[in-house]
């Protein structure tokens, strides 16, 4: 049976985009299919196979590249939009619709100087960083299917071409927005906020004020939520432009990503961040100067006060949810406790100056504290905490507290060294590191002993990897 489609973007007109036949990599070949993924998209591998390699779309694609803005590391760009990448359009599943996209499908009206394709290397990280997600229950956007070949595509040197094939909800960023705004087409960005505001809020469209207002809100209360759990978790984005940032609050756009080893608040996963814009301990402020960017970019639409209003709920909404997550990492009750909070900052500092493995620590914790405190340089400030840490816990039955722990702390994350093995792996034919790595990380929480490995922190050769932004 042919996948039928829906193109409700893509009809709202070219001045949203272009339609745009994807150029098909040269003997393409189906590499791996998120098969879970594909059950819940009710679709069978041959019809995957057809879109990933863009070699047989069914009629009822429509492909389309978006047109977007964009502030970069904190500068203005006037036009960006999908330079190697197209909307193939939208599949109804149990009563919501689900984008499918290509990445790396050829060159667009908006690929600038740039190729359209993508590496091996930067989709395969894509595809783990997807699955990694996931499997810690943070919202994100899916990988399906990649699609590999022999094709040779130049970034730094001649590297594998590859494909990937995306899956959300929502491919609306904050700099669509923009880009209507500071171009002045009123009318346009009215129709996208009520395109946006009937899909994603299921609302009367007729509103455009109410509808920018709600959709304002919507996208605060999922932000500060979605890095809130970056933070506890130790996710860092590492390029979190305007045109990054997901309207309903998903992981977007995976990049120079990565998980934190040792807990360093101020680490730079990107090396192209040469002021330490995006470190992992800025993204709070990041993600509200974000939103202050979208605002602005609706201010056509809603009144200062609302405005004012809506951002000023982010931190809140922030803070109270780092704390919740925190405290259940910790087997707290999640109810706001002063002592509570004081016990977390003095745990996160030592953690810093100890540089103590995030993940480890927090397993370890889960399983018995007092090995957790022996992973400590300082013995005497970890006992110390730790008496004061049991004196909190006192409230809570252990069994309990151990299930909830286990449950909310990982074993296995996506460190950086692996994903490297991982991508080396199957550059050389072996898809078997790669798929042991997407066993744990489908279920990070599970201990999985026979890949016991796969849960070790890296060497000090390997925690500083290089990891740029080009793709």
């Amino acid at each position: 049976m042919t996948a039928q489609f829906e193109t409700t973007f893509a009809c709202l007109g070219t001045n949203f985009g272009a339609y745009v036949a994807p150029s098909a990599l040269k003997d393409a070949r189906l590499l791996h299919c998120n098969t879970t993924l594909a059950t819940q998209m009710g679709l069978e591998l041959s019809a995957i196979s057809e879109l990933v390699t863009a070699s047989n779309l069914p009629a009822s694609c429509k492909p389309f590249a978006m047109v977007y803005a964009g502030h970069q590391f904190g500068g203005y760009s006037p036009q960006l939009g999908d330079g190697r990448g197209v909307l193939l359009g939208e599949r109804r599943r149990d009563q919501q619709l689900w984008d499918f996209h290509l990445k790396g499908a050829g060159k667009t009206p908006y690929s600038r100087f740039g190729d359209g394709r993508a590496v091996l290397r930067s989709t395969l990280r894509e595809y783990l960083g997807s699955f990694a997600m996931q499997g810690l229950q943070i919202p994100t956007t899916q990988a399906l299917a990649i699609a590999s070949t022999a094709e040779q595509v130049r970034r730094e040197s001649l590297e594998p071409g590859a494909v990937l094939l995306r899956v959300t909800q929502c491919h609306i960023r904050f700099g669509h927005f923009e880009f209507f705004y500071y171009q002045g087409m009123q009318d346009e960005q009215a129709r996208l906020i009520n395109y946006c505001a009937q899909r994603y809020l299921n609302v009367d469209p007729s509103s455009t004020h109410d509808n920018a207002l709600a959709l304002l809100q919507m996208a605060t209360q999922r932000t500060a939520n979605l890095i809130a759990h970056w933070q506890a978790v130790g996710f860092a984005h590492g390029v979190l432009n305007t045109d990054n940032m997901s309207l309903i609050g998903e992981t977007f756009d995976f990049g120079p990503f990565g998980f934190l080893d040792d807990f360093e608040p101020g680490h730079i996963c990107n090396h192209s961040d040469d002021q330490g814009r995006y470190a992992f301990d800025r993204q709070a402020n990041i993600g509200l100067w974000n939103l202050n960017a979208l605002a602005h970019a609706l201010s056509n639409f809603i009144d200062i006060a609302d405005i004012k209003k809506a951002l000023a709920s982010y931190e809140e909404i922030l803070s109270s949810h780092y704390y919740q997550l925190m405290m259940t990492k910790l087997g707290l009750d999640t109810k706001f406790s002063e002592e509570n909070q004081q016990l977390l900052q003095s745990l996160l500092q030592m953690l810093a100056q100890n540089r103590i493995d995030y993940t480890q620590f927090f397993r370890s914790l889960s399983h018995n504290p007092n090995h957790a405190i022996d992973l400590l340089i300082d013995r005497e400030a970890g006992t110390r905490w730790l008496s004061k840490y049991q004196a909190a816990c006192a409230q809570t039955p252990n069994t309990q507290r151990t299930a909830q722990m286990l449950a909310a702390n990982p074993k296995y994350i996506l460190r950086n060294y692996l994903a490297q093995q991982a991508i080396e792996t199957v550059s050389n034919g072996d898809m078997g590191t790669f798929n042991a790595l997407l066993t744990v990380l489908a279920s990070p929480y599970n201990e999985h002993p026979e890949l016991d490995h796969l849960a070790k922190p890296p060497a000090d050769k390997d925690k500083h990897l290089a990891v740029s932004c080009s793709s």
